[in-house]
């Protein structure tokens, strides 16, 4: 902004001094009587304040406590009793759940036993009975082995 050889001097600014205005002290003047019957409170208040000043306004009830809470209809017992009832319910109908579920089990898994004795089955019945027999290993005629103590000689 300014070039290194131009010499400078920072700017002067004005300051101004503010210096809070006392206000004068309050006189007390007394404050107006207000008639009142005994015993009522009028609906519209009106207070004088040390400095004299008037300040008029609505009178505020004084606070009411809080009403006890009032008793349930239903006691607690019976409440209780059949919050009871329910939980019993729904642990019979798990059971019962949990008894269809191993029944249903049971009766896939003896499916799946039953369904690989048939394969397995016929998987020996088709080697039993094809045409073709071992073909690459050896032949044991039966009928002609002679068995001498637990030996087999042909």
């Amino acid at each position: 902004m300014y070039p290194d050889d131009t010499p400078h001097v920072p700017a002067q600014r004005a300051v101004e001094v503010h210096q809070p205005t006392p206000y004068p002290p309050a006189v007390a003047v007394p404050a107006p009587v207000v008639p009142v019957q005994p015993g009522a409170v009028p609906a519209v208040a009106t207070i004088v304040l040390p400095d004299g000043r008037v300040v008029t306004g609505y009178a505020i009830n004084p606070a009411q406590p809080e009403p006890l809470a009032a008793k349930p209809a239903v006691s607690r017992t019976a409440v209780n009793v059949v919050l009871g009832g329910v939980g019993f319910l729904a642990v019979c109908g798990g059971l019962i759940l949990l008894t269809s579920f191993i029944a249903a089990l049971t009766a896939f898994i003896t499916q799946l036993i039953t369904l690989a004795a048939v394969i397995f089955g016929g998987w020996i019945a088709v080697q039993i009975f094809s045409a073709n027999g071992h073909q690459g290993g050896t032949t044991v005629n039966i009928r002609k082995a002679v068995i001498k103590r637990n030996k087999f000689y042909s």
